[in-house]
């Protein structure tokens, strides 16, 4: 039987108890390659079922799963292994208390800890509250932090993907006037550098065409309109190419994203937050997926974050979770 494929059930009072349960209502996880696990609450879950109309009841696990339960809702089965036993009907959505902070690292490290054991093929995480998990006494900011310590790993990129663009971040939540004083020649090598083997790894690119934007308008327009792309993001794209990486550039930010949509690179390498995931989220807004690159194990994620103004009410959108799901699945199959 094929390794299963964790989900972190994220934020008890969050969006993402409801997105798994609304997915598996669809089938969309009918016919997956891999079986499916829940590392999270069950109670909470049955409480999102009936946000469907659905009452779910306590089945008997199989011997051979992750899961100590499943939960039957409806002709379907959803495996659980309950890390939890919050008071579900007492918990307010939008209000995480330090319990529910408490148990979404829980679920987080479970499912890590499997991954890196080979028990599990990967992990998909559902979103998480940071000020809920710093309340529960984690020092972590979130999620990529947590696992990149739990692995041993210093460096990760985040990436942002879907299935016509992939966007690879060097530097990520800053502000914009503080990003040309955190790039240097060694962090955009390094980037290029963990995209180039996370996309040989699983994404089967025995040769990925990487991308590189310059920062500046028209890529600097010769140093015209600042020296960076000279002085720091050449010398790495340098150094990468002498390393046998097929990295180009410092390209124009303004024109590339046309020609990576059309299929010309397999990754894009973007110097800050907005200037490579307005293009991505214009392309794949409900369906883009967060993967952490330079883990040893395969981590994907929903692109959006726990919504509580949608908490409850069952409309939020389960399209990014079941894309999160079947990207990590192709990453394991690949690896």
């Amino acid at each position: 039987m094929h390794r299963p494929l964790i989900i972190t059930m994220g934020d008890p009072t969050g969006v993402g108890p409801e997105l798994i349960i609304k997915a598996l209502l669809t089938g969309v996880f009918d016919a997956l390659p891999r079986p499916l696990v829940v590392a999270g609450d069950a109670g909470v879950l049955c409480r999102a079922a009936r946000l469907f109309g659905i009452s779910a009841r306590p089945a008997v696990s199989v011997s051979d799963s992750l899961a100590s339960q499943r939960l039957a809702l409806g002709d379907r089965q959803l495996a659980v292994q309950p890390l939890s036993t919050l008071d579900a009907e007492a918990l307010r959505y939008g209000a995480p208390d330090p319990q529910c902070g408490q148990a979404m690292v829980d679920y987080i490290t479970w499912a890590c800890d499997r991954c890196r054991s080979g028990e599990a093929a990967g992990m998909v995480t559902a979103p998480i509250s940071k000020a809920a998990i710093r309340q529960a006494g984690c020092r972590f900011p979130g999620h990529t932090e947590l696992l990149a310590e739990r692995c041993g790993v210093a460096q990760v990129v985040m990436m942002l993907g879907g299935e016509r663009l992939k966007v690879c971040l060097v530097t990520t939540h800053l502000p914009l006037r503080d990003v040309p004083a955190q790039l240097s020649t060694a962090s955009i090598l390094q980037t290029v550098t963990i995209v180039d083997d996370a996309f040989r790894r699983f994404f089967a690119c025995v040769q990925p065409r990487i991308a590189v934007l310059g920062l500046n308008p028209h890529a600097g327009e010769g140093g015209m309109f600042g020296d960076e792309e000279a002085r720091l993001i050449a010398p790495a794209i340098a150094a990468a190419r002498a390393a046998g990486i097929a990295a180009s550039g410092p390209h124009s930010a303004d024109t590339l994203f046309h020609f990576a949509a059309q299929g010309r690179y397999d990754a894009v390498v973007a110097m800050y937050h907005d200037q490579g995931l307005g293009p991505l989220k214009l392309m794949h807004f409900e369906d883009a997926v967060n993967v952490t690159l330079g883990l040893p194990i395969v981590r994907t994620s929903v692109d959006h974050g726990t919504a509580y103004d949608l908490a409850g009410t069952g409309t939020a959108s389960e399209k990014s979770l079941v894309a999160a799901v079947r990207m990590a699945i192709q990453m394991a199959i690949n690896s």
